[in-house]
């Protein structure tokens, strides 16, 4: 992986955030909307769905880090995408991530680079990775 990040976000894990994606997404576990069966269930706080720091989406300038990595931003569709926790993010905790290029190859016309973005707490502890793959589709002139 580069030591260069493509870029750097930080976002504050709200509780009403909280509740909005977990109706979105239909997660029917009262931990995300009822804080005191968050904490019946031993958390300090209500725990983040399973995908909410995509909200960090909204805080980067998605178009410019595809650029700087000299993608055509019509061709590129994203792959894959994987979550994996050291802990559940959670209300009031205010996350902050490096993206970085973990690969970049080619493979038959096409262009696969994945991101790694590690988010931290504020006491630098990981809390959670995201690893995304994104697709250059070739040209099809």
């Amino acid at each position: 992986m580069t030591a260069e990040p493509l870029d750097e976000v930080a976002f504050d894990v709200e509780r009403g955030k909280i509740r909005e994606f977990a109706r979105a997404t239909g997660a029917a576990d009262p931990v995300h909307t009822d804080l005191g069966a968050a904490r019946a269930a031993g958390f300090a706080d209500a725990p983040a769905t399973a995908t909410h720091v995509v909200v960090a989406g909204h805080y980067r300038d998605q178009a410019a880090f595809v650029a700087k990595l000299g993608l055509a931003f019509e061709r590129v569709v994203v792959g894959s995408v994987k979550w994996t926790y050291h802990r559940p993010p959670l209300a009031g905790d205010t996350l902050r991530g490096a993206r970085r290029v973990a690969d970049d190859a080619r493979k038959k016309g096409m262009r696969f680079v994945t991101l790694e973005t590690e988010y931290l707490d504020a006491d630098d502890h990981p809390v959670v990775v995201l690893r995304e793959t994104l697709i250059e589709r070739g040209d099809q002139q």
